[in-house]
């Protein structure tokens, strides 16, 4: 069960990848356009939502890898670590990506702040890019260290002697 557990959180952490990539990528020649040709280029996001699933999937099959890897000191924290970076995502997509969101309909309107919206709706794709890069590359770690010495009798996972 843990191999497929390897499978699904690696399989889905690289399934979100991919558009958080793409979103990074396209960002710098995005935030030269104008208002409206803005508006066109993010008509292609139209349905995007749906990769929301994948997003919730890495969260679920990493924090259930936790439980398999909890006796592997190296890949449990990598695998936290991941888990971390993937939940934190979640955190910036509410807290900045969707209020841009709504206050802008998706982008089928502009109002008058539509520059900072822009930048704000930018920014946050980008920090979860960043944030989906280091989960990936933590996760690929984590199989690179899966036969880890298990922990010895006695300790915990985060290295403090338990007595």
């Amino acid at each position: 069960m843990e191999k497929i557990m390897w499978f699904l959180s690696l399989l889905f952490a690289g399934l979100t990848l991919a558009p958080a990539m793409a979103h990074l990528l396209e960002m710098p020649q995005k935030m030269e356009l104008s208002m409206e040709n803005y508006k066109v280029v993010q008509a292609i996001y139209r349905g995007w939502s749906l990769l929301g699933v994948l997003q919730i999937g890495a969260i679920v099959f990493t924090f259930i890898l936790l439980f398999y890897v909890r006796q592997k000191l190296i890949v449990f924290r990598l695998t936290l670590a991941a888990f971390l970076c993937l939940a934190i995502t979640i955190v910036i997509f509410f807290i900045f990506t969707y209020p841009a969101n709504a206050a802008t309909s998706n982008w089928t309107i502009s109002p008058k702040n539509w520059v900072a919206l822009r930048q704000q709706w930018e920014y946050s794709h980008t920090g979860n890019a960043v944030l989906e890069l280091i989960s990936f590359i933590l996760l690929i770690l984590g199989v690179l260290n899966k036969e880890d010495e298990p922990l010895p009798p006695g300790s915990s996972l985060l290295g403090a002697r338990i007595y």
